[in-house]
């Protein structure tokens, strides 16, 4: 019977601070077990950082997971930095934690955001990726920065309205409702910057998850994630995620012949499916689950059963690539 409830909660056996470039340093840690088999864990946002409840989607006794913040969210400082923040430093970010933990190649577990900064790593570094286990997939497309930005007032539209009124925005243009955010969470006055982190913040909470979850959007809410969240994701989708031109797509080949585990809720507003199929349809080595019953959130009992049955499918034949 397929596992449905997450593993014990667990601190780290070992954790720091790395200095980056340009002023940033990275929080990281390591929990399960230090000879199991390696294990990056990429989170969303960007800019959202991780928690103590994503160590607990893998079996300590079988995995030495690395967590780590991504620079200017979560633990890392300074915190909602956007200075020197790129996909391609990210990437460099993760190659500089490998090397500093001493770690040759590992499988790369992501979803949301971390999908998208889980295959731009494994497209510039295959050789250092076992696999991956990607869920709700974000390929950073402008028409998914759109319909986040105004094509979820189909669905949303109280959300989507309260989202857009706190900007002072009120027709469904997506790209004037990305400058106005832009403007306030890049004001330095606390009292402009956090209120339109926690209301941007507070809408893709409010979307995330099929059931209305109010623990979800509080969470979302909080003044460290909805900063990092917020300032850090508008920054990014000004910018188009700083994706190669040909997009994600154009970069399968260097990647096609790894194993992949593939999680997308069905009624995933935040990262709707299509991404997931067309990601599936130029990866031959890629396995698709679609979960019936589930919107974006990871936590999701539906999503969460999937991830938990995706790293065992995906476990023997990462042993065997490590071997090999």
């Amino acid at each position: 019977m397929p596992r449905s409830d997450l593993y014990p909660d667990i601190a780290p056996f070992d954790s720091g601070y790395l200095p980056l470039d340009h002023g940033h340093t990275m929080y990281w840690e390591q929990v399960g077990h230090d000879a199991g088999l390696p294990l990056l864990f990429l989170h969303g946002g960007p800019g959202a950082g991780a928690g103590a409840v994503h160590r607990r989607f893998f079996d300590p006794r079988r995995f030495k997971v690395v967590i780590f913040d991504q620079r200017g969210s979560g633990r890392s400082r300074p915190l909602g930095s956007i200075v020197a923040n790129d996909t391609q430093r990210l990437v460099e970010d993760i190659e500089r934690l490998r090397a500093h933990l001493g770690i040759e190649r590992w499988l790369v577990f992501g979803g949301s955001w971390g999908s998208t900064l889980g295959l731009a790593y494994g497209q510039a570094h295959p050789d250092r990726v076992t696999g991956f286990v990607l869920r709700g997939i974000f390929l950073g497309r402008r028409r998914e920065i759109a319909w986040f930005m105004e094509g979820l007032a189909r669905f949303f539209p109280e959300t989507w309205g309260a989202f857009a009124r706190h900007a002072g925005v009120a027709e469904g243009d997506g790209q004037a409702l990305l400058d106005a955010y832009r403007r306030l969470l890049d004001d330095p006055d606390p009292k402009v910057h956090l209120p339109a982190a926690r209301a941007w913040s507070t809408y893709e909470g409010s979307c995330s998850t099929l059931v209305p979850s109010p623990e979800t959007v509080a969470s979302f809410a909080e003044d460290r994630t909805a900063l990092g969240l917020a300032r850090i994701e508008a920054h990014y989708f000004a910018h188009d995620l700083f994706l190669p031109e040909g997009g994600l797509l154009g970069g399968m080949g260097r990647i096609a012949h790894l194993p992949a585990e593939i999680v997308q809720g069905r009624y995933d507003m935040i990262c709707p499916p299509e991404s997931a199929f067309a990601l599936a349809e130029t990866w031959p080595m890629a396995r698709l689950t679609m979960v019936p019953d589930a919107g974006h959130s990871a936590l999701e009992p539906g999503i969460r059963t999937a991830l938990l049955a995706a790293v065992e499918r995906i476990r023997p034949l990462d042993v065997r690539s490590m071997v090999g």
